[in-house]
């Protein structure tokens, strides 16, 4: 079963998080062979997706995994709340390790010359 853990990313800004996978004995995970996505979403029946940067780090024994995104990337987000989970896959056996609300608050500072989405989803581009 996933773990449910609720994100924050502020818009324009690069984020990151690092997630550490244990078993149900508290033993990191060996993640040889695995590969790792991830992806969020406005809702789960939303046809449309945004994927993380998702990674395993070396070495793949230590169970760890980050997910990230670019300030470019986050920047064009329109603030608000999504759904969100990560996957890990092994011999085509799929399992979800990380699931929640991943939410999106609105930046003030704006890049001179660089679009960002307003709480309406309308391109902002100051000069």
């Amino acid at each position: 079963m996933a773990s449910v853990v609720n994100l924050k990313i502020d818009q324009g800004a690069t984020w990151s998080a690092d997630i550490t996978l244990v078993d149900e004995t508290d033993t990191v995970l060996n993640l040889t062979g695995f590969s790792v996505r991830g992806q969020f979403r406005k809702h789960y029946g939303s046809s449309t997706g945004t994927p993380f940067t998702a990674v395993l780090v070396s070495p793949n024994t230590n169970g760890q995994i980050t997910i990230s995104l670019t300030g470019t990337q986050t920047n064009t987000i329109v603030p608000g709340r999504y759904v969100y989970d990560v996957e890990i896959e092994n011999n085509s056996i799929i399992t979800r390790v990380m699931e929640g609300q991943l939410t999106v608050s609105p930046g003030a500072t704006r890049e001179s010359g660089v679009a960002t989405k307003d709480i309406y989803g309308v391109s902002i581009t100051p000069a």
